[in-house]
């Protein structure tokens, strides 16, 4: 689902008239990947990376001249990825934190897999910018795991009572903005669940994609901080 919700942002957040005029995109969908999670805290010895990497490979086969990947935890193994294929993989935790830099963000918080949080990529590219990092406690992560893992990943209803409780223990942590670190969660914000002070990771994606393309962002997601 969150590819399908990549594709469909592309789309909609494109300056355009005419066909012509979108994003040109070639989609491999391989959904049976190892879990990165699993792999990162060590539940799994079976890694994702080559699996990752062929694709990639079959893409720059194909045309691609660059790599889109709506999945935040794979970006772990990002140096590895952009080190193989041959072309430019977008940055997507990179291009985020230089976002909230550029707008003046000083303390963000991030609801993301366990694989996103305790591998420390994400939160290393923010403190980069010197933007100060919260995360949840052990039992809201639990709850975070429980939205993407239990709900949006098994084509369930999410539950926002859960969402509502991590969010709340990141603003009293002091957090002005909230990341969507997971592409999963970006389907919350796409059904308007989210309210004010969230920034989706997956919106980045898509406006960093039509600009590298040489297309026309909309006027209205110049500013993507809700």
């Amino acid at each position: 689902m969150a590819t399908a919700y990549y594709i469909e942002l592309v789309v909609r957040m494109t300056e355009a008239k005419y066909d012509r005029e979108h994003v040109p995109m070639i989609i491999y969908n391989r959904p049976y990947i190892p879990d990165r999670t699993d792999y990162i805290l060590g539940k799994s010895k079976d890694s994702p990376l080559d699996a990752m990497i062929s694709i990639g490979r079959s893409l720059v086969t194909l045309g691609a001249e660059y790599i889109a990947i709506p999945c935040i935890t794979a970006h772990y193994f990002y140096n590895e990825l952009t080190g193989s294929i041959g072309v430019p993989v977008i940055n997507m935790p990179g291009e985020t934190a230089d976002y909230l830099k550029a707008n003046n963000i000083e303390k963000a918080g991030i609801m993301a897999t366990d694989g996103t949080i305790y591998g420390g990529f994400f939160k290393a590219e923010l403190e980069s910018k010197g933007i100060k990092v919260v995360i949840p406690g052990e039992n809201c992560q639990k709850k975070v795991m429980s939205i993407i893992y239990d709900d949006i990943k098994a084509n369930r209803p999410f539950n926002l009572e859960n969402f509502r409780a991590v969010e709340t223990e990141l603003r009293e942590k002091g957090a002005q903005v909230i990341i969507l670190g997971c592409t999963e969660l970006s389907l919350i914000k796409r059904d308007g669940k989210t309210g004010p002070g969230f920034i989706d990771a997956m919106e980045i994606l898509a406006k960093r994609t039509i600009e590298l393309s040489g297309a026309a962002l909309k006027e209205e997601y110049k500013s993507l901080i809700t």
